[in-house]
């Protein structure tokens, strides 16, 4: 009997790129550009700056080569394109697909076009081809690839791994077709986000679910995932680097990871405070933990999430009192709904993709509406 699912069905099977039909291009290099990165030279792929990992935890420092957030954007006329990716690390987690954890998707112009995946647990290279099902030629069935270049410059992303980093990627485009340097964001300025596994975008199926991903597709902005599974705990070594980065707006959601309610309370408040301090005009979010209802609570000190809760609520009275009112403080008990919720995670905390889905669709209402009416703080 055929165990091999792509025997059976040639939907799973990966298209392999034809060496002699692409011209190959290291993401590192113009035209390409690279965004959600602070480091990306080399073989080294890293969302802190090199000198500042040595002020970080193991965790965070182990976790910062995760490349969640990263993006590789450029334009082509191309109708499809090939990649050659270069893991970092075998792939261990057995509650999140490899297309998500490992693997990279493409979305040209807005849309979703396809993934490119390992196909096992080792590090090292896999490739895969994109094609773009969008591109009909004139007067061919519906459905049909037009197989020549396109007519204009189409815009293309590429999600990187979330759950995995890169020592190498190269993007392939075939003959005869060019790579161009991407259109500017309508928001340029990346939105900051900080916090837990749940940040980091585990365990969405692929990259470009994540709700920053969705997010960032709604508005046209840049981001940074600052997400840290398990290891987000508002340390001020953190706290002073996120207040150094240019942002639009900042969107604090690290509960999940704070080994106490009392450590949260003392760092939560200075956190909002350093990055207030550096940038008055910017809309600040303040997020609770979204699984609520999960049986992974019930053997918790009694009150515990509660607790977790007045400290967020806490410091957002806080900068409400003090004349701020460009903060927005949203309740993680509402992210998921109030329809089918315990169909939103894969275990109970994790969000898959419909979790995702739904936290960006409450997340992004807040964003919007502070983005069109940003104005400097003037504090009382």
């Amino acid at each position: 009997m055929k165990q091999d699912i792509s025997l059976i069905d040639p939907n799973f099977l990966a298209r392999s790129p034809l060496t002699t039909e692409f011209d190959w291009y290291d993401i590192t290099r113009a035209p390409m550009e690279i965004r959600g990165l602070a480091l990306h030279q080399g073989d080294m792929f890293c969302r802190l700056p090199k000198e500042l990992l040595p002020q970080m935890s193991e965790g965070v420092q182990a976790l910062s080569y995760h490349t969640a957030g990263g993006r590789v954007r450029f334009r082509t006329n191309a109708p499809k394109i090939a990649l050659r990716v270069c893991s970092r690390y075998a792939n261990m987690m057995s509650h999140m697909p490899l297309t998500g954890s490992a693997g990279v998707d493409v979305y040209i112009n807005g849309r979703f076009q396809g993934s490119v995946r390992p196909s096992g647990d080792r590090a090292g290279w896999y490739e895969g081809v994109v094609l773009d099902p969008y591109i009909p030629q004139p007067g061919a069935p519906a459905g049909s690839v037009y197989p020549g270049a396109r007519e204009g410059l189409q815009d293309v992303e590429i999600n990187l791994p979330l759950y995995n980093g890169l020592t190498h990627m190269l993007v392939g485009i075939p003959k005869g077709c060019t790579p161009e340097p991407p259109r500017p964001y309508a928001l340029d300025t990346p939105i900051v986000y900080y916090g837990s596994s749940i940040t980091q975008a585990g365990c969405a199926s692929r990259p470009g679910n994540s709700y920053q991903s969705h997010i960032s597709r709604w508005l046209e902005a840049d981001y940074i995932n600052l997400g840290f599974s398990g290891n987000a705990r508002g340390e001020k070594e953190m706290a002073a680097y996120i207040a150094s980065l240019p942002m639009s707006a900042f969107v604090c959601d690290y509960d999940h990871n704070a080994p106490s309610y009392q450590h949260l309370q003392e760092t939560h408040a200075p956190l909002y405070r350093a990055v207030r301090t550096a940038h008055p005009h910017i809309p600040i979010v303040f997020i609770t933990r979204p699984d609520t209802d999960s049986p992974v609570y019930a053997a918790m000190e009694e009150g515990y999430i509660r607790k977790c809760y007045d400290v967020i609520y806490g410091t957002h009275r806080e900068a409400l009192d003090a004349g701020d009112t460009n903060v927005c403080f949203i309740d993680g008990s509402s992210l998921f709904g109030s329809e089918d919720r315990d169909a939103c995670t894969v275990d109970g905390c994790h969000p898959n993709d419909l979790g995702f889905y739904r936290m960006a669709k409450a997340i992004y209402p807040c964003l919007i509406e502070r983005l069109r009416n940003n104005k400097p703080v003037q504090f009382s």
